[in-house]
This record gives C-alpha cells, structure tokens and sequence, in this order.
C-alpha cells in the first residue's frame, strides 16, 4: 500500500505544471441554439475588497465578504473572456489583463488558453472590447499576440469609448493609485496597436448572426454588453455592469466605475431584463464559468448558477 502511495505523489506534485495539464478547469462551453460560446477563465486579480462597495459602511461589507468566508482586507477578483462561432464567424470578447503587471501576476493567461484549447488567433474575424480598462485590453497588447491576429480583423469598441480614453475622467472612481496611470498606458498603447482595426460604433453592432453589442455605460461611458442569441434562447456577457456582490446589492459601487450612479442604473436594468426573460447571463467578474441565470429577491437578486454540463 505504501508503495502505491509513493508512486501516485510524482503525479499529483505535476498536475496543473506544463505538459501536465491545468489542475481545475479554465473554459467552459455552452451552446445558444445555433451559437457556440466558450468562456474561459483569464486567471484571478487580487484587489482590495474597499473596491467592491465604495458608498457603504465598513461593517456592511465586512459582513458581505465574512458570510462568504472571505478575508476582510483582500479578495481575488475574477476574470473571464468569452469566444463566440456563428456560422463563418469567430468573436473574441475582451482578452484579459496580459502581461507586465507584477500585482496581476495571477492572471493574463487568455492567450495561452486559447491556443491550448486549440483556437489559431488568425481564425479569430472579430473581436469585442467591452471596455478599455487594462483587463480587458492588455492581452491583445501583449508582445507578438498582433502578429498571430489576421490583418483585417475587426475590433468593435463603441465610439463613445474611444472618446473617452483620450483623456480619461477618473474623479468618480476610487481604485488604488497604482492603477489609474496602468489603465491610461494600456488603453493608449491599444489603440496606437490596433488604430486601423478598430471599427467605432454608436449605441448597437450587429457583430454577426445573433451576436449584437449594445452600450450600457456606467462603468466607463462607452461600456457595452454583448447579447447571443438564436432560436428563443439568450445569453448575455455583462461585461463589467455586474459584480457578485450586486445580486444582493445592486446599489453598492464599484471603485472602478467612472459613472457610478449611471453604473448603478444599468446593472439593475440588465439584472430585471434577466429575471424577466429567464435569459442566461456571463460576466467578467464572476466566479468562472460565471453562467447562470438571474431570480428575483425582494429589492435584490439572486444568482442561480447553470448546472456543469460534463
């Protein structure tokens, strides 16, 4: 018995290492009637848990994350992408933090995610920014990623967006002071990469059958979320309009939101077109896969996850 035991340690010390596949798992797919998404997991950002509820007392939020078993000061904020097919057309939705964030040194693995899952980056025709915060952004600013993107793919950012990166109103947010000048160099150097893919929208795009991104704002001013939809069913990435702690509190703020009352406004929008369709919903910073879907609580919300489908 104790031999088998000696011989079964090697392999568990090599799960999740390279040539050894990931410990847990890090996409997941779900089908939309004709519309295939995968979500993938861009790893975990640690940030201070004073970001998740800016306009409410100390001991409301320390009661929100000690429910959860979490520590008081610090929490790993998640983060995903999604990939979509219709029909000739594969959509990337966001691409995560990238590199060159010591602090972020937990995520940043959408690229490499990609590839392992067998996606060739020159398949991708389009791509969809929800928002250009640095987690968002940074994986298509990260060294070579371009060179793998095909020449004419489309990056579809609303308008309003790119407008607003050109000299950007932090005044409204409450972030730690690392990460306001991180934000602006990663949003310049995106849009100095990328200037000539990048096609501009107003309020809605039709990216391809059955995927649409509409403007939210709030979050940023040109904020979007992108609807899938084919044959009755419906799933929505949120973006950043939606945090865990918002199912029970749509009120609480958000530090990194620049318009935190128009934030507030969308997130219970989307949350009740949600609870009212039955719709699905995915989002940025929600434990992956982040699917599921949304029931009504009284004045709040309540996140009902989709059963794993093995």
């Amino acid at each position: 018995m104790s031999e088998t035991i000696h011989n079964v340690q090697p392999v568990i010390a090599n799960v999740g290492k390279e040539g050894f596949g990931e410990l847990v798992s890090s996409r997941y797919a779900v089908r939309v009637g004709d519309v295939d998404v995968l979500l993938i997991s861009d790893g975990v950002l640690p940030l201070p848990t004073t970001t998740m509820s800016t306009n409410v007392s100390e001991a409301d939020r320390n009661e929100w994350f000690d429910d959860r078993f979490l520590q008081r000061d610090m929490f790993d904020w998640a983060l995903n992408i999604a990939l979509v097919r219709s029909g000739d057309r594969l959509i990337l939705v966001d691409s995560g933090v990238g590199d060159g964030f010591e602090y972020f040194s937990r995520a940043g693995r959408s690229v490499l995610r990609l590839e392992t899952a067998g996606i060739d980056l020159a398949a991708i025709t389009d791509i969809v920014i929800t928002h250009m915060h640095m987690d968002h952004v940074g994986g298509l600013n990260v060294a070579g990623v371009k060179a793998k993107l095909r020449p004419d793919v489309r990056i579809h950012v609303a308008a309003a967006e790119v407008e607003f990166w050109k000299n950007p109103d932090f005044s409204k947010t409450v972030m730690p002071e690392t990460v306001p000048p991180a934000l602006r160099k990663a949003a310049a150097r995106f849009v100095e990469l990328y200037s000539e893919n990048i096609v501009q929208f107003g309020q809605t795009v039709e990216v391809a059958a059955g995927v649409t991104a509409r403007v939210t704002g709030g979050h940023t001013p040109g904020h979007c979320v992108v609807d899938v939809a084919s044959k009755g069913e419906k799933l929505t990435f949120v973006g950043d309009a939606i945090f865990e702690v918002g199912f029970e509190h749509p009120t609480w703020q958000n530090g990194f939101e620049h318009e935190p009352e128009v934030a507030t406004q969308a997130r219970i929008a989307l949350l009740d077109e949600a609870a009212e369709t039955g719709s699905m919903l995915a989002a940025a910073h929600i434990a992956f896969p982040s699917i599921g879907h949304i029931a009504k609580n009284g004045e709040s919300y309540r996140f009902v996850p989709v059963q794993w489908d093995y």
